[in-house]
């Protein structure tokens, strides 16, 4: 078997023939309609790495792109066919993102010097093996979540991330913009929403129980430049950016800036600063007409940016003491009818799930927006474990599964003492090979309302690119395998055969630059002791709190 990451159905694939079919300087790129998108990112990429300059043309040596309706018909949009003859590489897709994900798997045939920027032996004979591979994904929604509020990552990082999710083939990028700890999206008429609430003074240093702070300041935000072009590079790649504004909880830096979007009755909202540390905090949103109108602005400018037919709201971890404290609040639900503070976020919730399904849109939020009832067309980031994605296909909602307890990419990858940072639980790699994005409850026809899988990684702990590769892979490619192969149920799966694959996948992280956890454990370098210059603080444990979370 190839060392293909993730793997095509076993039974479709095959050797036509013995050998390898070269290419060279005189091969040609024959991109058909629809697919010269496609041409340019292989120009662009295969091209650079090898040196090949792929030009157009009807020589006999080519490379041949085409979209085939039978192909969509028999494999879906995103399915593929590739087959390399003794007279041609033909890759076949049901769409524009079908032939892309199936040049995805021909840079992978082309070894991990295909993944470099630059040709490392410009004289370098290069060739594909003879293969015949058909191939599709099993969900349509394949994502990483990436928060950027916690640690911000700057624009070029982001685009690598689109460039590693598109060689896992994992299609949605989730970008977590706003929390308590930073708001990272550019405004244009809120600008103290990036000028003041886009940093923090300092930043806590390890899990939220540790007492040490980094005394730096931290903050960036992304332009609505910026932002223009992350989604248009990542639409390059046939990948969709679903923006996330949290509300009305998470909501911290925003009441920074605009101190009137607080409950102010109740908190002196003025004296509030964007947070410097984790976990969940009181500050939510107060439920006036101001704040709706505060946010519909935010989304109006957000939708001129993000063209995906889904937002992200948000909307966990909402405390609801302020409301029960506030006679605003309290008078709010009395005119409204009603019966709690659950039911105040649902009428937050389903107002901007009306509003955006007027502008064409869809809502989708964390499980908490179950919560006190959620409107018909709302869909389902499940969380905290399966139990939201079950109850909400169940009622006929549209999930996306990413349960903490196995796709939290934050959370430890081993339960020894070397473990950087060890937070959460430990998923190791096989844990994350393992698991399963459908539950054995649901029927048939509510497993129809899963329409994905995500894993996610949040930045609380991770400072930098760095950490941020070093938690994220080699888990990714796991995680892609699940959502893009029909993998057996897990007890059935062969992890044994995927350890042998990665053998080889690894050195195309290596050759990307990903500084990924070993499979032997952390490298000397990979082990972070606190530094110097750690500021103290004489705080408590948070009581309740699992051990190192």
């Amino acid at each position: 078997m190839l060392d293909l990451v993730p793997a095509p159905p076993a039974a479709a694939w095959a050797p036509p023939a013995q050998g390898h079919y070269p290419l060279g300087r005189d091969t040609v790129l024959v991109a058909h309609p629809g697919t010269e998108g496609v041409a340019r990112w292989l120009r662009a990429t295969v091209g650079a790495a090898t040196g090949l300059p792929l030009p157009e043309g009807d020589d006999s040596s080519r490379i041949e792109l085409r979209i085939d309706p039978e192909v969509e018909d028999e494999l879906g949009p995103e399915g593929y066919r590739l087959v390399v003859d003794g007279y041609l590489v033909l890759l076949v897709g049901g769409s524009a993102a079908g032939v892309f994900w199936g040049a995805q798997t021909l840079r992978q045939l082309l070894g991990p010097d295909a993944y470099r920027r630059a040709p490392l032996d410009p004289a370098r004979e290069w060739s594909v093996p003879m293969v015949a591979i058909e191939d599709k994904p099993r969900f349509g929604w394949r994502g990483l979540m990436l928060d950027v509020s916690r640690h911000f990552m700057p624009k070029d990082g982001v685009l690598r991330y689109l460039d590693l999710l598109a060689a896992h083939k994992l299609n949605v990028f989730h970008f977590h913009l706003t929390d308590d700890q930073g708001w990272r999206v550019e405004i244009k008429r809120h600008p103290k929403l990036t000028e003041i609430g886009g940093w923090r003074a300092r930043t806590k240093w390890g899990h939220r129980a540790s007492g040490l702070w980094t005394d730096t300041p931290h903050g960036g935000y992304y332009t609505q430049d910026d932002i223009r072009e992350i989604v248009a590079y990542a639409a390059e790649r046939h990948i969709t950016v679903v923006p996330e504004i949290d509300i009305p909880g998470h909501s911290q830096a925003a009441i920074t800036a605009y101190p009137e979007l607080g409950n102010s009755d109740v908190v002196d909202t003025a004296a509030i600063e964007v947070w410097d540390t984790w976990g969940i905090n009181a500050n939510v949103l107060a439920p006036t007409d101001e704040t709706l109108r505060f946010y519909e602005g935010v989304f109006e400018e957000l939708l001129a940016l993000f063209p995906s037919t889904f937002i992200h709201v948000g909307g966990d971890e909402a405390m609801k003491d302020q409301w029960k404290a506030s006679p605003a609040a309290q008078a709010r639900m009395k005119e409204l009818g009603l019966a709690d503070e659950d039911e105040l976020q649902s009428w937050f919730i389903r107002h901007f799930d009306t509003w955006l399904s007027e502008r064409g849109r869809r809502l989708i939020g964390w499980d908490e927006i179950l919560e006190g009832g959620l409107a018909p067309g709302a869909a389902v980031s499940s969380w905290r474990g399966y139990a939201g994605g079950i109850a909400a296909a169940k009622a006929g909602h549209d999930v996306v599964m990413c349960p903490e307890q196995q796709v939290y990419l934050d959370h430890r990858q081993d339960g020894g003492p070397d473990e950087p940072m060890p937070i959460g639980y430990v998923r190791t790699l096989e844990d994350v090979y393992r698991f399963e994005p459908v539950p054995p409850q649901l029927t048939e026809e509510e497993a129809r309302h899963v329409i994905g899988t995500q894993a996610n990684v949040w930045t609380e702990v991770m400072e930098n690119q760095g950490r941020v590769d070093y938690q994220t892979f080699p888990r990714l490619a796991a995680f892609a395998e699940v959502a893009w192969s029909a993998l057996p149920a897990p007890a059935d799966r062969d992890f044994a055969g995927f350890e042998t694959r990665m053998a080889g996948h690894y050195a195309r992280l290596d050759a990307m630059g990903v500084g990924y956890r070993p499979p032997g454990g952390p490298l000397p370098w990979q082990k972070r002791p606190a530094p110097e210059g750690m500021t103290a603080s004489l705080g408590r444990p948070i009581e309740g709190a699992p051990p190192n979370v």
